[in-house]
């Protein structure tokens, strides 16, 4: 499987580096490459009463790179800004389930977000958790009820640091199924 990481707006080139080397930790069989492509933040994005940008136009962006990237099985989108979907206050994500494409914020995955101390390592691991769900979503992967399972719902951030980077074994057997199908 080959999936494509794609920086969007301001977004630091470092955790763009990090996400494409460590997305292969739990897809093992994956390759990763940086889409070198400049995706602007576009302002019909942003939702000026929420103060937020909606997370399926940002989707339709990355849609439309991976369109111009048909080699790629996979593109995942990174955005540093506060997204949401309209029935929810904010989201982490959001894919198209099973699909291609998906993306992830890091704005509410900073330690700081919460008013705590910058901490680069949980930063880090809670944007692979992060990343690895969206992307299990592409696969075909729904909630999993098990708290310890990437898949798992996160409704807040403890959600996301108590769950795993790694799927349970019922949701790898299915994420397995499916990217054994993208070679």
């Amino acid at each position: 499987m080959q999936i494509g990481i794609l920086p969007i707006g301001e977004t630091d080139e470092t955790i763009i580096a990090w996400i494409k080397e460590n997305l292969t930790r739990v897809f093992p069989d994956a390759t990763c490459v940086v889409i070198n492509e400049k995706v602007p933040l576009r302002e019909k994005a942003f939702d000026e009463k929420r103060k937020q940008y909606q997370s399926h136009v940002i989707l339709s962006e990355v849609q439309g790179s991976a369109v111009r990237k048909p080699t790629l099985n996979r593109v995942l989108g990174v955005v540093n800004a506060d997204i949401f979907v309209p029935k929810l206050s904010f989201v982490f994500g959001e894919a198209t389930c099973p699909g291609k494409v998906a993306v992830i914020s890091l704005w509410r995955l900073k330690p700081e977000f919460y008013g705590e101390p910058t901490n680069t390592s949980l930063f880090l691991e809670r944007t692979l958790k992060e990343a690895v769900h969206e992307l299990g979503h592409t696969l075909g992967l729904e909630h999993c009820p098990q708290s310890s399972c990437v898949m798992h719902f996160s409704n807040s951030i403890s959600d996301t640091d108590m769950k795993q980077s790694y799927f349970c074994d019922k949701c790898y057997l299915h994420a397995k199924t499916s990217s054994n199908k993208l070679r």
